[in-house]
This record gives C-alpha cells, structure tokens and sequence, in this order.
C-alpha cells in the first residue's frame, strides 16, 4: 500500500539539513564576531573596499556597523559604466524625455540619501557617473560642497548628457560654482577647499582655461587632471613651476585652440582630439610619456610638433600620424631616451615607409615599435595624401629594437611592405606580434561589424601562409 506522507529518510534528511543550516548560521555569526573584533579604522578600510550599496548595507548588522558602514572612504555613485559604448545606448535607447527625467532623480536622490547618513570626516573617492547636464546644478554643487568638506583625495565628475542632446540643455559648469573661489580656492569657506585633492578627473564639464589654471595653483597636492568634452575650454596654460601636477590628459574638447605647458614638472601628457590645436611644451626635463591622437593634424603637423615642443627627453610616445605627408627637408630631433613608440598610420599612404625610417633614425635606443595600420579608404579627411603602391625607404638598419606588434593588419600589399622593411632593417629583433583587429577604431563594448571580423580572418590565414615562412627562425612569430 502506497504512503503519501513522508518517509522515515525523508525527515531524517530534513533534520540533518536543518543541523547544516544552524551550524552555517552559528559559524557565520562566530565570523561576524571575529570581525567586528577589529578596531574601527580597520572595518572602516575593508568596508571602502564594497561596492557603494553593500558598504552602506553592512549598516545595519549592529549599532557598531551602523556607524562604520556610513563611515565609508569610497562613494563611487554608478549605477552602469556608461563608458562602455553599448551600455550608454542600452540605457538610453528610446527612452522619452520624462522617463530620462525619472531615471535622474532617482539617482539624485540615491546621492543625497547616502551623502546625509554618511558618518565620515574623510573622503578618498568620490565619483558621480550619470546623465546629469547644467539643470541638475544646484544637485552636483552641493556633492561637490560635500566632497570639499571632508578632505576629498579623488573627485571624479563623469556626466553623460548625451541622453539630453537632442533637447538642447547645457553641460553642467564647475567653474560658475567654484570661480567665486578664485584665487584662494585651497581654502574658499574658511577650512573648505581641495587641499587634499590627488586626482581629478570631468567630462561633460564645463571649465575654463583660466578657472584651470588658478585650480592648479591652489591645490597644492593636485598630481593628475583629466578633462574630457569640455566646451568651454579655449585656452590652457599649465605653466607655473610650483604646482604639483604630473599626469596632464585632455580629450576631445571641441573648441580648445591652444595648449602651452612649460616651467612645470610634468611626466606624462595625453591629448585627443578633432580640430587643429596649437601646441607648445618647453622647458619640461621630466617629461617622460607624451600622447598625440588626432583625426585632423595639418599635413605638416609632425614638423611642427617636434618644432614647438621639447621631447628629448620622453621614453614613451604615442603618436597618430594620419593626414601626416612625409617631408624629407624635415629630419626629426634625436630622441634618444625614447624606448617605446606607437604610430598610428595610413598603411597604404605611399611614403609611409619613410615616415618608418625617419622615426627609427631618430629614436637609436628604440626597444619596442607598435604600427597601428589603418586603410585609406578617399575619406576627405586626408586628401592630402598620395596612397598606391608603396614607395621603398633608404634602409635604416637597427641594433636595439626587440619587439614589433603590427595591428590592424589586412591582406594587402601595403602591411606586407611594412613587415618586410622592418625584418629587413631590424638586427636584433626577437619577436613579431601580428594582430588583425583594429580596436582603437571600435569604442569599448562595441561589436565589430561581420565585414571586419571576415577581413581579419583572411589577414590571420595570409599570416600564417605567407608571413610566417618568412620569419627568422632566431624571430618569435605570434598571430593574435
């Protein structure tokens, strides 16, 4: 006869789980208490290590986690790291003007709540990362008191107003909140300022040459600035050689005309952009990394770099050479400290082997060659220049150059070209790296389209085919 309650084995598994679920229960617990043992600045640290919303969520375990978890170092206000290309469209795609609205309040609120529990006198990190534009003023300006008051070390002001474009708002502007500041902003509102300020990183924020260059003068621990599709950036002097700045990134800032930095001791500068900007770097001895991408450089950009700017002494450079035409009047300066260099180039353009050769001439002490190949494809953008058949280059031969990594190589001609002179012209190489995709041309998150996976499949079989058989057994081939 069938029983339909339980077995015998059925409740004795019920009871012995129960048994595991107490012990779990009890040795969770014991931990807890062996954790909440340690003095308060130590939880303090490992709860700044939480995400936000699991640091703040520890408050409520106990009375003494309550005050430790609102004490947290790290307020970094994310909700999607909208850097991430796809993310940013995922987020926003299609949404109506008031369902935008209601996302950015609530992450206002989120903010505010979080900022009023805190218990902490101290900031590390505090990060906003939405699509927030000028409306939300009076919202970001007093995160930014906040952040001023507790001693803030890293401020970074991430906004996306893409999401607001097509209704026409402007970006949110930190200098109309902290130019009433100038020139003591260090200590603007008796013991508020930046005076504890490492690091500061904005985009979509509007600034202006001037508020930049009395900010660096008044943060006296200011080591790295980053500023990102700033409109309001015309003109930027860094030149005082009392600042503590080190780390210099500006980036697509569509109206920026002019960039003088001198007299200071910078190490490293990034710049990134799409019109014609005047450059001038001097008297600069430490300056060790420098980065030049560009769409739109006159063709004699590479002259006029090397003529308005002091880099005898970078180790470290990046440089985007499309739109460049090759002058033979124009022999680049010795760079003789340099030990990496990045090109990125018109593969196909037909002096670009002497573009090739004239940088290995200049840098003797080169250690590690990066070629970032791009095809011309009759955009406007670079009329200037002459693409077919590649012209041969004088040989350079080369005793310090290890390592090659040819990226975005295609099956044609033209890459080919620029393997052959290197293999050709570099004597101590030991390794070649080979890589067909071209990632610099996809933002991250994005997927290539099918075209451009299929052109590199054929460019990884016409590597292993045809290059591979070339290479100097003594030479460490590798196809990504």
């Amino acid at each position: 006869m069938k029983r339909n309650g339980p077995t015998f084995q059925s409740v004795e598994h019920q009871v012995e789980n129960k048994g595991k679920r107490r012990r779990k229960s009890r040795e969770g617990y014991h931990n807890l208490d062996r954790i909440s043992a340690l003095p308060d600045d130590i939880l303090v640290y490992l709860v700044s290590h939480l995400p936000l919303k699991e640091a703040v969520a520890t408050s409520v375990l106990s009375r003494r986690w309550h005050n430790v978890g609102l004490s947290t170092t790290t307020l970094r206000f994310h909700v999607v790291d909208f850097s991430i290309c796809d993310n940013f469209r995922r987020y926003w795609r299609f949404q109506t003007k008031e369902f935008i609205e209601q996302e950015n309040w609530k992450y206002i609120n989120w903010v505010d709540h979080v900022l009023q529990q805190h218990k902490g006198k101290h900031v590390k990190e505090f990060r906003v990362s939405f699509s927030l534009d000028g409306r939300f003023s009076s919202s970001i300006n007093r995160w930014i008191q906040f952040a001023m008051e507790n001693s803030v070390e890293r401020l970074e002001l991430d906004l996306y107003p893409e999401a607001f474009l097509r209704f026409g708002y402007e970006d949110y502007k930190l200098h109309k909140l902290l130019g009433l500041c100038i020139p003591n902003l260090g200590s603007c509102g008796g013991n508020i300022g930046f005076k504890s300020l490492k690091v500061l990183q904005i985009r979509h924020v509007g600034v202006t040459g001037e508020f930049l260059e009395h900010f660096l003068s008044s943060c006296p621990l200011l080591e790295r600035l980053s500023v990102s599709y700033s409109k309001d950036l015309v003109n930027l002097r860094v030149i005082s050689p009392s600042i503590a700045l080190k780390y210099l990134v500006i980036r697509n800032c569509d109206n920026l005309e002019s960039i003088e930095i001198r007299d200071v001791n910078i190490v490293s500068f990034s710049y990134r952009g799409f019109r014609s900007t005047n450059l001038v770097i001097s008297n600069v001895p430490l300056l060790s990394e420098v980065t030049f991408l560009k769409n739109a450089w006159p063709k004699d950009f590479i002259r006029d770099i090397f003529t308005h700017c002091c880099l005898s002494n970078i180790e470290n450079l990046k440089l985007h050479i499309h739109g460049a035409a090759y002058n033979e009047k124009s022999a680049l300066p010795l760079l003789a400290n340099l030990k990496h260099l990045e090109l990125y180039v018109v593969a196909n353009y037909r002096r670009a082997l002497h573009h090739l050769n004239s940088f290995l001439k200049a840098s003797p002490y080169l250690l590690t060659l990066v070629l970032k190949l791009d095809k011309y494809e009759g955009r406007p953008l670079y009329s200037c220049l002459e693409v077919g058949e590649i012209e041969k280059a004088p040989d350079c031969p080369h005793n310090h150059l290890k390592v090659v990594e040819i990226l975005g190589y295609r099956a044609h001609t033209s890459g080919v070209e620029h393997v052959m002179y290197l293999l050709k012209n570099v004597l101590a190489l030991e390794k070649i790296v080979v890589d067909p995709v071209r990632g610099w041309g996809y933002p991250r998150g994005l997927d290539r389209p099918d075209t451009e996976v299929d052109e590199e499949v054929k460019a990884r079989d016409h590597a292993e085919q045809y290059l591979k058989p070339k290479i100097p057994a003594t030479v460490e081939f590798v196809c990504m």
